[in-house]
């Protein structure tokens, strides 16, 4: 299964070489895409060996990751891979996800942290319970991490969906639509690594974007 990696960026020059490296090392193609960084993120990733998509001005992570999707499917690939490039996700994961994919009916692979999620940050955990919650009964599917960026996505979800929205809530939108479509999700056990990362996701205003699209979606299935 021809399988390509995307990893959306904002300031992470300090990370996304060693990320890149030990992916490109497993024999994976990169995308790296920048979100209109103001450091050395673009290019400490081509270093790496990535392919660097650069977005001149910071557009949100959403937007990286459509840009993303459309570069492998212009590419023909069959599957991406999507990661963040701060390190907390494992690379050696990646090849776990793949074999799965191959052999599994699913369609969308997520990474589950919550059954080791003695590190996450508290605010994070419960904001990730409530929005899962809120995803596993809207698309009438188990989903206990929905907002892990650790994925395996199959081309055909990509093919059949369309994306709307521009930052985080977009990983969700993705999952709903997905869903909607009749594609089934299944959960993977991830390790993730917690350091001192600085996390752009605001919890207030992120769920506030989140609950908009859910009424949103709503109103389109339903209305």
């Amino acid at each position: 299964m021809k399988t390509c990696v995307i990893i959306p960026t904002y300031n992470e020059a300090k990370s996304i070489k060693e990320v890149v490296k030990s992916v490109a090392a497993q024999g994976f193609p990169v995308v790296v895409i920048d979100d209109g960084s103001r450091d050395q993120t673009a290019e400490s990733a081509e270093d790496g060996g990535a392919v660097v998509l650069r977005n001149k001005a910071n557009q949100g992570k959403g937007a990286s990751l459509r840009r993303g999707f459309h570069y492998c499917l212009s590419h023909e690939y069959d599957a991406v891979i999507t990661m963040d490039g701060d390190g907390q996700h494992l690379p050696s994961d990646i090849p776990y996800f793949i074999r799965l994919g191959q052999y599994s009916k699913s369609s969308i692979l997520i990474g589950n942290r919550m059954q080791k999620n003695n590190r996450m940050p508290k605010i994070r955990y419960i904001t990730n319970l409530f929005m899962s919650w809120l995803i596993s009964h809207l698309t009438g599917q188990t989903v206990p991490d929905s907002q892990c960026g650790f994925r395996f996505i199959k081309k055909d979800v990509l093919l059949a969906i369309r994306l709307t929205t521009v930052r985080y809530e977009t990983e969700s939108e993705l999952l709903m639509e997905g869903a909607r479509k009749g594609f089934k999700i299944e959960s993977v056990p991830i390790q993730t690594i917690y350091q001192h990362e600085r996390s752009y996701i605001n919890p207030l205003i992120d769920t506030i974007r989140f609950l908009r699209l859910l009424f949103r979606k709503l109103w389109e299935y339903y209305a």
